[in-house]
């Protein structure tokens, strides 16, 4: 089965790293929990990040969130999985990034994000679908939401 590649191209000659991370739509209505991340770029996500070594998806899953939104999840369902090829300057690497997309519900709010420089922002479900930083991110909502096809 072949992933679908979004984002920029793969540059000839350049070495990736993969890197396997997992990502979470979190649906509350028509309203979708974001992340929004100030730096390199100032952009909005699907809260998640990699998985470290060792660590199962779900578990890094769960991490992830806490740490970019503050909320703890429930009733995980797998959506999809796509792939880009960036670089990654808080690691210093070129990485083929894989993710695997689920849609959540967040439970239970327990304080701010910990992770430095993300801040967990709500906003409407339709208008993410323009918000969202990256095309794969994008694409993924826009399947949950019936906008594109499987």
């Amino acid at each position: 089965m072949t992933i679908r590649r979004y984002g920029e191209a793969v540059k000839a000659g350049q070495h990736y790293r993969r890197r396997p991370g997992v990502y979470a739509i979190l649906m509350r209505g028509d309203a979708l929990l974001t992340t929004h991340q100030a730096e390199p770029e100032p952009e909005f996500q699907l809260p998640g990040g990699g998985i470290d070594p060792g660590e199962h998806p779900i578990a890094a899953l769960h991490r992830e969130v806490m740490e970019e939104t503050g909320w703890h999840i429930t009733g995980l369902r797998r959506v999809g999985a796509f792939r880009r090829f960036c670089y990654m300057p808080d690691y210093d690497m070129w990485a083929e990034k894989l993710c695997t997309v689920y849609l959540a519900r967040p439970a239970l709010r327990i304080g701010p994000p910990t992770e430095p420089g993300h801040t967990a922002v709500w906003m409407e479900a339709g208008a993410a679908l323009h918000e969202l930083g990256n095309a794969g991110d994008r694409a993924m909502l826009a399947r949950v939401l019936g906008n594109q096809p499987r």
